[in-house]
């Protein structure tokens, strides 16, 4: 019994396997994602960094490099009339007012201190803006992206500049301190005028150092940076007020100033965007932003200061800028004539005078320059020299009746027609008809080459409406092409700098002897300047004679009273005077032989005075100098007029030159 044993109880079954569970691809994204994105990103950053220090230069080194030139322009009598850029090399932070940077933080970047060059707060509140305004209200960049872009990159706006300049900012963050990005960003910073950083923008707005700035020059310039055109207290003094004003407020409530404060400074803030207005009190404003950009076209100093020695006379500049602000104050708004400008120039082409606007401390466009307008009538004083050098004489007859081209049918400004007439009285009355007769005869590319070999460089048609001054012209570049008459047809190209030197001594530039080409045969100048000086004494521009001095000249109009112009010449001087809107708008009724007329002879009596009379190149000087006409009280009437004739016949006839205008 003992040999049986209880078998073993039978093994307990094993337990089946569990089926291992099978996270999601999902869930390993969620929880792994984070952290290779943050090692990626870590490592880009590592990267970036590295590549930064290796590919842009030290931002300290490109901040704290040389100022520009201070450039002392002077005038033809030696007189300072500005002083441009210039100011300190590079001014610490520490030297600055603390309120200027104040005012930029409030303004510009609130959460300066805080952020590392990039702010989500700011790029969030800029985004809801944007969107609750349907419009780009806000940009959201720090000042840290600004100075990145102002030091590295350029100005295009594609998704990858925006990409760098996050990461030049995070660099810089990286790279420097809160204060040396400060200090870097005022010395850097675009304020309009030409002028970069708070120093050139001190002096170009108030004539100080940005050391010397009060808390209402502060906020006003901290203003310019959303909109330096805009805001400028050159152009716009209202609305850098206004603007000023603004950033005071963004200020208090920012903690920088008290209530008190603000209000004393916002007091002052019309005075302060005006101060330009006083430093311009010369009327030279227009003058000198044109010598400026000669400047840079003619001479480099590097670093040096310079003297500018220019042709400008101040005392003319002065009294045409009073004279063309005064008569637009006087007749501008019954006229709707809203802006003008003159030029004035010696025989040689150096420029004494010039006004490019109603006012400079309200519009630095240079209409005198930079507008190009239809000259009208203006224009013909090419078309009739043209006939000349085709064998025409001031005494050709030609006829004044209609006249068609394919199917463009001009008419005369009073819808007459004279028949026959001499070429000396279709000028002086400036008649169309025959103006367009005599561009077909002798061909509007012979016209042409006559105005451009005087000076114009505009673009010109090359059709017979040529004739009537459709081309769009300057009113720098027509009155430079008058002046070669006035220079006995010989070379006159207008120029405004003589001498450009250091202070040191060291001579950037001289004005060469200019070419001495004759460029209109002798015969021809007295011819014009006879038919021009009709046209003054009893044609269309009888109210610009000048009661003691001959002199030669022409009216111009544009369609529909949208440019009025008169350009003449003296002996002395040639001027230039035009009339118009900026839109190009219509005046009322306002033609060259009026308002323009009246201003062109206001600024030559000024010029003129304590003058002797000189014949015109090419004429005598009539036997009693013009005597009949000595009264500048005397209306231009009938009698005036028959005596002016006379005395000018007797002159030709001394002459030696045909004048039987009948």
């Amino acid at each position: 019994m003992g040999l049986f044993r209880k078998p073993p109880p039978p093994p307990a079954p094993s337990p089946k396997p569990q089926k291992k569970k099978k996270v999601s691809r999902t869930t390993k994204l969620a929880l792994l994602g984070p952290i290779y994105l943050g090692l990626t990103a870590v490592g880009a950053l590592g990267v970036m960094l590295v590549y930064c220090s290796a590919v842009y230069p030290d931002p300290m080194t490109i901040g704290a490099k040389s100022r520009p030139p201070m450039v002392r322009i002077m005038g033809a009598d030696g007189s300072l009339l500005a002083e441009r850029g210039g100011g300190d090399a590079y001014v610490p932070l520490d030297l600055i007012p603390r309120h200027m940077a104040e005012a930029v933080i409030a303004t510009e970047d609130r959460r300066f201190y805080q952020h590392r060059g990039i702010d989500p707060i700011g790029l969030l509140r800029a985004a809801f803006a944007n969107a609750r305004s349907s419009d780009f209200v806000q940009g959201g960049s720090t000042l840290t992206q600004q100075l990145a872009k102002n030091l590295y990159l350029s100005n295009e706006r594609t998704m990858a500049r925006k990409l760098e300049e996050v990461a030049l900012a995070i660099w810089l963050e990286a790279r420097l301190s809160k204060t040396d990005i400060l200090e870097l960003y005022l010395n850097r910073v675009y304020l309009g005028g030409g002028a970069y950083g708070v120093d050139a923008a001190a002096r170009r707005y108030y004539g100080k150092s940005a050391r010397k700035l009060s808390l209402a020059e502060s906020a006003l310039l901290a203003g310019l940076l959303k909109a330096p055109s805009r805001y400028s207290p050159l152009s716009s003094p209202d609305m850098a007020t206004a603007r000023g004003v603004l950033v005071l407020t963004q200020m208090r409530n920012a903690g920088f100033i008290t209530a008190e404060e603000e209000r004393v400074a916002a007091a002052r803030m019309p005075e302060v965007a005006r101060a330009r207005q006083q430093l311009e009190a010369n009327g030279a404003g227009y003058a000198i932003d044109y010598v400026t950009d000669e400047t840079v076209q003619l001479a480099s100093s590097g670093n040096a200061d310079i003297v500018v020695e220019t042709t400008i006379d101040p005392q003319l500049q002065k009294r045409t800028a009073s004279i063309v602000e005064r008569a637009l104050q006087a007749r501008g708004t019954p006229l709707e004539a809203g802006q003008a400008a003159a030029i004035v120039m010696s025989p040689d082409g150096a420029i004494r005078a010039m006004i490019g606007g109603s006012s400079y401390a309200e519009t630095q466009f240079n209409r005198a320059v930079t507008a190009r307008r239809q000259p009208g009538s203006a224009f013909k004083p090419f078309v009739y020299l043209a006939a000349l050098q085709a064998g025409f004489a001031p005494d050709s007859i030609v006829e004044d009746l209609p006249v068609s081209v394919g199917g463009w049918a001009p008419r005369n400004d009073n819808g007459e027609y004279r028949g026959k007439m001499t070429m000396r009285n279709a000028l002086a009355k400036s008649v169309n008809s025959v103006a367009v007769r005599l561009t077909l005869k002798v061909g509007p590319r012979r016209v042409a080459d006559v105005a451009r070999k005087l000076g114009i460089r505009s673009k010109l048609r090359k059709d017979a409406s040529l004739a009537l001054g459709t081309s769009e012209v300057s009113l720098l570049e027509l009155t430079g092409a008058y002046n070669v008459l006035a220079n006995g047809g010989r070379t006159a190209e207008p120029y405004v700098i003589s001498r450009i030197y250091t202070r040191s001594g060291r001579m950037l530039y001289v004005r060469s002897r200019p070419r001495n080409e004759q460029l209109v045969a002798a015969m021809n100048v007295g011819a014009m300047n006879e038919m021009l000086n009709a046209a003054m004494l009893w044609g269309t521009g009888h109210r610009a004679a000048l009661p003691s001095h001959p002199a030669a000249g022409k009216t111009g109009t544009s369609q529909d009273y949208r440019d009025a112009w008169f350009v003449g010449y003296t002996a002395y001087l040639t001027a230039g005077v035009w009339a118009g809107n900026d839109d190009g708008s219509a005046m009322n009724h306002v033609v060259g032989g009026t308002l323009p007329a009246g201003i062109w002879r206001e600024i030559m009596l000024a010029a003129h005075a304590g003058k002797t009379p000189m014949a015109l190149p090419g004429t005598s000087l009539a036997r009693a100098k013009q005597a009949a006409v000595s009264h500048p009280e005397e209306t231009i009437g009938d009698d005036f007029i028959a005596r002016a004739l006379g005395a000018q016949r007797r002159a030709y006839r001394d002459a030696g030159i045909a004048s039987s205008e009948r």
